[in-house]
Parts: structure tokens; C-alpha cells; sequence
């Protein structure tokens, strides 16, 4: 352990029984950040939930990088439009509409 945010890729590998290469894989399609600090490649721990989830999705489910993508993206996106619903809708009870 580097610092308190952070995670070594090697330990986190080790304990969750995934491959380095794997995790290289997300951060080269972008779907992560990796940093380096005092020599070591690091997760902020922020990003465990999403690692846990592609790891899920690749080794459970054998979907491989280019459906990984497409999942994340189209979850971005129904995100989004879970947000805009709900701006709509309080715009709608602020003009006495209830939904």
C-alpha cells in the first residue's frame, strides 16, 4: 500500500486472482486510470468498484475488451439520461405537475 487512496495492481492481482495484463487492458482502453508512485503502478480505490465490475463482466461472463467498452458506454449514457429525468421532473413540480 502506497498511500491511503491507493492500491498496488500487484497486490490487488494477487488478492483477486486477476492478471496485471488485465488491468492493462482497461487503462488502455480507458476505462481506467493507473498511476505510478514510488515505482509502483497503482488504483485509486475510487476506481475498485468499476475494476470489480469489468473483471466480472470478462472473466464470469467471458465478454471480452471491445463488449466491456460498450457496456461502460452505454451505461454513461442511461446515466445521463437518468439524471436529465430527473431534472425534467423537478422542473415539472416546481411549474405544480406531480409525477
Amino acid at each position: 500500500m502506497i498511500q491511503n487512496d491507493l492500491i498496488v495492481i500487484s497486490d490487488y492481482c494477487d488478492k483477486c486472482h486477476i492478471e496485471p495484463s488485465f488491468i492493462d487492458l482497461l487503462q488502455e482502453g480507458g476505462l481506467i486510470d493507473v498511476c505510478t508512485e514510488d515505482g509502483e503502478r497503482c488504483l485509486p480505490f475510487s476506481q475498485l468498484p468499476d475494476v470489480e465490475r469489468y473483471s466480472r463482466l470478462y472473466y464470469d461472463l467471458s465478454i471480452n475488451m471491445e463488449g466491456i467498452d460498450a457496456i461502460h458506454h452505454l451505461l454513461e449514457r442511461m446515466g445521463e439520461m437518468q439524471r436529465e429525468i430527473a431534472r425534467l421532473r423537478a422542473r415539472l413540480r416546481f411549474f405544480g405537475e406531480d409525477f
